[in-house]
């Protein structure tokens, strides 16, 4: 229309795309951008494959060998063969037999699960001890299974005939612990072996120690183990790509262990673990004269030392047990039954016992040493003891005699003769109260029975060497502020009195000594006043029987005996056993055979009060000796818990003891020749 402006339209270009439906040859060639940024990447990854596919071949190339030839090799310990135990003279305590034991291997177990009922069936076992076996982590995963130790002849031969049908059961030889003198003869001593828990190979790994390693756990086995398990043997196996074992491709056999001789003599270890059992079998079937009760001797040991160099003689602990237990595998519930008898431990070291009067050898030392009273001074025993001044009243003041009357007049010697409480209470009010009335003007302070114990060994363990030792205790001020301390309610009061330190004085109160302690103190009084530590080993030979260590005495320290204190002590300690007055007279008369007058013994009784609550036991009973006396070789110490009086238990252990020392003396320790000396254990 003429008039109107029309209104223009203005297409905006775009991009131009071709036509779908034109030709090929019609369309021009236009390579899009994103196809560029492909490509680059492609290049880019090719590129980063060709660096590491390089750095793998030439650089890590050793590093990826060693890790392909241990995927194909697996590597297996071949368990060495324990050092053996031998005795003084060279006679062989423990050593090791060899079994043929039946074995199943994991991988076979697992492809072929229906082996494991025939296997059970061929070894007479169930089937579920099987597969327990084959769940332990206490066996290598590439190693073979242990499923019947001791495998007989006849089942050696079936499997052989028919070893198509027991896919990966095999017979491989081991050795185990064998006991040529009896399992018997010193069980506590010698220890027992078994398998490396999961446990114990976390803390031994790093020495040497593998998943298949026998290790000791007590006595000498557990001790001196790192010189007795040896040093095991490496078994290179080639196995498949499912693990299953091809060839043995290198075997580095094990190195057999060393050996530890002992000073302990074979036939007195025999002969005094005999005659405790004997003993206590007659003690419980033999009523207590006193009490009308028939004591029910729970447990007890034996010690014998040489008390010129501390080496351990023999040493037995009741109840006991039999070391052949543990050949082969002990099952829970025996282990169970051993524990609960309490027949593994080994009283000698680990019990401790309240002392009685045995404790009186310790108190007249330090009177003595401290001129607190002199030897020959009387003191009227009237069978009662009073504390002077004492503000308690009632039977809190007054001390009883065990006797039902007093003795009389007594000095020391007498005191000991005939055990005197009377006389050693009187000793522990003397020092309690010059203590309080002089103060820090007394020379020996506040405890001198206990620095006196404390110098004979009796504030501690002996350091002997056997494993999991007991500290004897001295009761004390401090001990009692301890105790106060740590358990309030079982010790409401942490206070010292005048009652406590007489108690203390002749071994009561809450005074626990081990049998070796107390042994070894009756051993440094013997010696004059040296206190050795007590040594079972004597030597570690290597497996062909040369001398690698001769372990020399170890002194521990002194004890001051001049001949005014030792003098008087050892005449009382003589008439226990040689005066008809003496508390020891009758057991060495009725139980030794020998001439007293040509090889004199002297001793003393214990007889210590036990309690349980507010109830009275039957006592301890103590006894220890020594002899020849002027020139002694010889410490015997027995105790039994709750066994009654000394005289009339555990002295007569002791007598029979000395009876078969004076007839089969101990031989010198026999050890080969070339040697090196060390006063260092393990």
């Amino acid at each position: 229309m003429r008039g109107v402006k029309a209104t223009r339209i203005t297409e905006r270009k775009g991009p131009t795309l071709p036509n779908p439906l034109a030709a090929p040859e019609d369309v021009g060639s236009r390579p899009d951008v994103r196809l560029w940024v492909v490509g680059a990447v492609f290049v880019m990854l090719f590129s980063l494959m060709g660096v590491r596919l390089a750095f793998l071949q030439i650089v890590q190339h050793t590093q990826y060998l060693e890790t392909v030839a241990a995927n194909s090799l697996r590597v297996a310990t071949v368990p060495a063969p324990r050092g053996d135990i031998l005795a003084r003279n060279g006679t062989v305590l423990v050593s090791n037999t060899v079994h043929q034991e039946l074995v199943i291997s994991r991988a076979e177990a697992t492809f072929y699960p229906g082996i494991i009922g025939r296997v059970a069936a061929l070894a007479g076992v169930t089937p579920r001890s099987v597969v327990l076996a084959l769940k332990s982590n206490q066996y290598n995963q590439y190693e073979p299974v242990p499923i019947l130790s001791d495998t007989p002849t006849a089942v050696i031969v079936y499997l052989e005939e028919h070893a198509a049908e027991f896919p990966g059961v095999s017979v491989q030889t081991i050795t185990e612990r064998k006991y040529p003198v009896g399992g018997a003869l010193a069980p506590h001593l010698l220890g027992y072996v078994r398998p490396i828990t999961t446990a114990e190979y976390a803390l031994l790994a790093s020495k040497g120690y593998s998943l298949t390693a026998v290790i000791g756990q007590t006595g000498i086995e557990s001790f001196y183990d790192n010189y007795l398990h040896g040093v095991d043997g490496v078994k290179k196996i080639l196995v498949d790509a499912a693990g299953i074992p091809l060839q043995t491709v290198s075997n580095v056999p094990a190195t057999v262990g060393d050996s530890v001789q002992l000073n302990i003599d074979a036939s007195l270890q025999a002969f005094v673990t005999q005659a405790l059992a004997a003993d206590i079998h007659r003690v419980r079937n033999t009523k207590d004269p006193r009490s009308g009760l028939y004591p029910p001797a729970v447990d007890g040991a034996v010690v014998v030392l040489d008390p010129r160099n501390g080496h351990v003689l023999a040493m037995a602990s009741y109840p006991s047990y039999n070391l052949n237990a543990w050949v082969g595998r002990l099952s829970q519930s025996k282990y169970n039954q051993l524990v609960a008898s309490k027949a593994l431990d080994n009283n000698a070291v680990n019990g401790t016992f309240t002392p009685g009067s045995t404790f009186k050898l310790i108190t007249a030392t330090a009177a003595l040493d401290d001129h607190l009273i002199s030897p020959f001074q009387y003191v009227d025993d009237t069978g009662a003891f009073t504390v002077p001044g004492c503000l308690q009243g009632g039977a809190g003041c007054v001390f009883h005699d065990d006797e039902t009357s007093g003795l009389g007049l007594v000095d020391l010697p007498l005191a000991i003769t005939e055990s005197s409480d009377y006389y050693f209470y009187n000793l522990g009010y003397l020092f309690w109260s010059q203590h309080v009335n002089l103060g820090s003007a007394y020379r020996y302070g506040a405890t001198p029975v206990q620095d006196i114990a404390a110098a004979y060994g009796l504030d501690g363990p002996t350091g002997i060497d056997l494993p999991y030792e007991s500290s004897s205790i001295v009761d004390s001020p401090l001990v009692h502020a301890n105790e106060h301390r740590q358990y309030p309610t079982l010790y409401p009061n942490g206070s010292w009195y005048t009652g406590d330190n007489i108690e203390m004085a002749f071994g009561q109160g809450g005074t626990t000594l081990t049998p070796l302690g107390l042994a070894n103190a009756y051993a440094t009084f013997a010696n004059g006043g040296t206190r050795y530590i007590p040594e079972v080993a004597a030597a570690i030979l290597s497996p062909g029987g040369k001398v690698l260590i001769r372990y020399g005495p170890r002194i521990a320290g002194r004890v001051p005996l001049p001949p005014s204190t030792r003098n008087p002590i050892l005449q009382g300690l003589l008439g226990v056993v040689n005066s008809p007055s003496g508390t020891g007279y009758s057991a060495f008369h009725a139980y030794a055979n020998f001439n007293l007058n040509s090889f004199p013994i002297a001793g003393k009784t214990g007889t210590a009060t036990v309690l349980l609550g507010t109830r009275k036991l039957e006592p301890n009973s103590w006894f220890a000796g020594f002899g020849p006396v002027y020139s002694p070789r010889y410490v015997v110490l027995c105790v039994i818990g709750q066994g009654g009086y000394g005289a009339n238990a555990a002295a007569p252990v002791v007598a029979q003891t000395f009876d078969y020392l004076v007839a089969h003396p101990v031989g010198p320790l026999v050890l080969p020749t070339g040697q090196r000396t060390t006063t260092h254990h393990p």
